[in-house]
């Protein structure tokens, strides 16, 4: 009976107790062979380039492009491979929404709210939100305008829905694809500059629209100053995302280059602005002038006369 006692199993619930009961039992710790020690430290970055990562995200950029490469792993002609640029939950739209309405001066758009997961989904429904904000509220300022004249006849003008739709998706995707070309091209040229990813610039410049929505709905007063006004007010949140958001990518360039490449990008946000609101709200509008069908009375009337 001696050696069925022998045999019998026992629980291991507490290694410490165990240990503590035998002292001359043998231990065997399995690590993780990836796991660091945490007596070693890692090595001191220089303090020269703490500002530059703090504002471009070097220290992640190279997690985040294996991230980018687990998640896009599938082919470009399947669905999958287009399904994860709309990988992205309601809170983190509405987060980086909230960044693009409230900017603030020394932080970057980009490693704040892009970098962890660039997508698609908010930049695409951003721009058709404002496409039919900016067409309805065009054909509505223009029937206020003229209410209560009899000349007038009130024609919709579904027409600025494909106008808008054409300036402002043009806009989002061909102004970000010139600037990401550009961004590379200087990065050949200094190495020490650091390039955004295409679709990092298009999250910027589609979440940097959304100001322009509620300021559209706006845009129906029918008082020049107000919508002046407004579009100066849109103008400044807009514009100071990109200047603020850009200008850490090129400030090590050439400082002619760097000045001409965040002038060139409020100068083209600031035609968009002025030219959607000249074009859809302040111009002159032909269907409320008189129309042809009183000269055949007045020809009629002289007739009777003479």
């Amino acid at each position: 009976m001696a050696a069925v006692d022998d045999l019998q199993f026992e629980e291991f619930g507490d290694v410490a107790t165990s240990v503590t009961a035998n002292p001359d039992a043998t231990t065997v710790s399995i690590e993780d062979p990836g796991e660091t020690p945490k007596h070693q430290t890692g090595p001191l970055r220089g303090s020269g380039r703490e500002e530059d990562d703090e504002l471009l995200g070097n220290d992640d950029s190279d997690k985040t492009e294996l991230l980018a490469g687990q998640k896009k792993s599938s082919p470009f002609w399947t669905f999958e491979y287009y399904q994860t640029f709309f990988d992205v939950d309601t809170y983190q739209v509405f987060d980086r929404i909230k960044g693009s309405l409230l900017p603030i001066p020394g932080k970057n758009f980009v490693r704040l709210y892009i970098r962890s997961n660039p997508d698609l989904y908010g930049p695409f429904w951003i721009c058709a939100t404002l496409v039919f904000a900016i067409a309805i509220s065009g054909n509505l300022s223009n029937f206020l305008i003229h209410l209560g004249e009899k000349t007038y006849h009130y024609v919709p003008e579904f027409r600025k829905v494909s106008i808008a739709a054409t300036i402002i998706y043009a806009y989002a995707w061909l102004v970000p694809l010139a600037l990401w070309g550009f961004l590379m091209w200087r990065n050949s040229k200094v190495m020490n500059i650091v390039s955004y990813s295409f679709l990092e610039i298009v999250c910027v410049y589609g979440y940097s629209l959304f100001i322009y929505i509620p300021t559209a709905i706006l845009w129906i007063i029918p008082q020049k100053a107000v919508r002046w006004i407004l579009v100066m007010i849109a103008l400044g949140i807009s514009g100071s995302v990109l200047a603020m958001t850009f200008w850490p990518a090129v400030r090590e360039d050439n400082r002619r280059v760097a000045l001409a490449t965040i002038m060139t990008i409020v100068l083209l946000h600031v035609l968009l602005s002025v030219g959607c609101l000249a074009y859809f709200f302040d111009a002159p509008e032909m269907d409320h002038l008189p129309t042809t069908t009183a000269i055949p009375n007045q020809t009629v009337a002289a007739a009777k006369s003479s």
